[in-house]
């Protein structure tokens, strides 16, 4: 589900600085077009004399979005920022679990007092947003359940951005923000989405107020007042506007717990902010650095780009370049991270090998003239227990040793009306170049963002048990 800045013709949203993507259900992607100038600093508001190294655990719900539709396309449409600069260790460690379902979902403590608001954890994105309403209430009434929208009258920090605002105003003629003055002088922005849908409210400050006395300042977000999503989005991308570069963050990681379809079982993984107690076993790949003068109209800078240098199936590593998953002069053949993209997508060259090989293992078993929403066509009506293992694992590689290891128990995944499918669709059919490793193939993966040091780390574990 595309969202479209409206200032923008079509023509020139493909001239901008990339198309990458990100979800929010089954296809992924979620634009981002905003532009921020100023970092935050987190800041912890408790004794000094504590350990600035604190676990704390929330619990986190999962949800459906957008059931039995297709996922939000989210391409990055920012300019080229300059290398972030290395910044010291967190002065906190945030843990919490998710549970998964169609996307990954944290529950996080906003405003003063906190309102629990639930977002879709998107390292592909940049703009954080939340669901908030109108609705006049006393500051007298309690805040609502996680389940509810966020009431800026119930917190004392909110604040809405003004039109005059550096925000709120384009910087160049070809990352014009979608965003307008409302009646009230307010900067205002709007998200359309391709299937007709809108999202649109104010950006605001307010804080991300987490137990212990452990506060951020107030952070600039997106406060959505007309929107079908039920959830807000956490980005996390490179971007400055990001929670992940406004709050000062040096790390963060997340555990992908495997799915399931036993009825009524959600399983729940695991979320970090800051140093996460597992690392000692990760194994690290560096992420690759663009010059902020590099004009590649296909490349998104400010997404987490990473050396992918094949693929392996079962016994058997692929015939591809490891130039086919690195960007070229334009930018396309960019591999990223995307916890936000559920399904992973490759370019055509990439594909195409997987497929060949796919028809070579259990070619007739494939079910003829079935695409998947349109961009994948590795499916089976047939018992997928039985033909994981006649496909056997599946291995994305990486420099350094590092790997994603999908076992033969999934490299099938279920999309409804018994039917199977592989977890790989082509990244042409969404209209862009790149090659996408979506949290489908990141479950039972401890998956680790070390900004301070520009590298991703990889760890295996299961995620759907109680981790420390």
């Amino acid at each position: 589900m595309l969202y479209i800045n409206t200032h923008l013709s079509p023509s020139s949203l493909y001239s901008l600085s990339s198309l990458y993507c990100n979800t929010i259900t089954m296809i992924p992607f979620f634009l981002s077009f905003f532009f921020f100038f100023t970092f935050f600093s987190l800041s912890t508001q408790h004794d000094q004399n504590q350990n600035n190294s604190l676990s704390l655990s929330f619990p986190l719900i999962a949800v459906h979005l957008h059931p039995n539709t297709s996922s939000t396309l989210n391409p990055s449409l920012l300019s080229p920022n300059p290398r972030p600069k290395t910044t010291p260790s967190s002065p906190y460690r945030y843990k919490s679990t998710f549970k998964y379902s169609m996307a990954l979902i944290v529950s996080l403590p906003i405003g003063t007092p906190p309102q629990t608001q639930q977002m879709v954890l998107d390292t592909g994105s940049q703009l954080s947003w939340i669901q908030c309403h109108n609705k006049k209430k006393t500051p007298k009434v309690p805040p609502p359940p996680p389940t509810a929208s966020f009431d800026p009258a119930l917190s004392s920090s909110f604040s809405v951005l003004p039109c005059n605002h550096p925000i709120c105003k384009p910087r160049v003629p070809d990352f014009t923000l979608p965003t307008s003055c409302d009646q009230n002088r307010l900067c205002h922005y709007s998200l359309f989405y391709a299937d007709g849908t809108l999202a649109e409210g104010n950006l605001v400050r307010e804080k991300f107020t987490f137990p212990r006395s452990i506060i951020t300042p107030p952070l600039a977000l997106g406060c959505a007042q007309d929107t079908s999503e039920t959830k807000g989005i956490l980005g996390m991308n490179l971007g400055r506007l990001s929670f992940a570069s406004q709050a000062k963050i040096s790390k963060f990681s997340y555990c992908v717990p495997t799915r399931t379809t036993r009825p009524g079982f959600v399983p729940t993984g695991s979320f970090y902010l800051g140093d996460n107690p597992n690392s000692a076993g990760f194994k690290y790949v560096n992420l690759l650095t663009f010059q902020q003068t590099q004009r590649m109209p296909n490349l998104d800078p400010l997404a987490y780009t990473v050396a992918m240098q094949g693929i392996r199936i079962g016994a058997k590593k692929l015939d591809i370049p490891p130039s086919v998953f690195r960007p070229n002069p334009s930018g396309a053949g960019q591999t990223m991270i995307d916890s936000g993209s559920e399904f992973t997508y490759l370019v055509e060259e990439a594909y195409n090998k997987v497929r060949e090989e796919i028809v070579r293992l259990v070619g007739p078993r494939l079910k003829k003239g079935y695409v998947y929403e349109g961009m994948a066509d590795m499916c089976f009506d047939g018992n997928a227990i039985e033909i994981g293992r006649l496909i056997g694992n599946m291995v994305f590689e990486f420099e350094k040793g590092a790997e994603i290891v999908v076992e033969k128990e999934r490299v099938l995944t279920d999309v409804g009306h018994r039917v199977h499918c592989i977890g790989i669709g082509r990244s042409d059919r969404l209209g862009a170049a790149s090659n996408i490793i979506g949290n489908i193939h990141q479950q039972n993966q401890w998956v680790e963002f070390d900004l301070a040091n520009r590298r991703v780390g990889f760890g295996k574990a299961d995620c759907s048990r109680s981790i420390v």
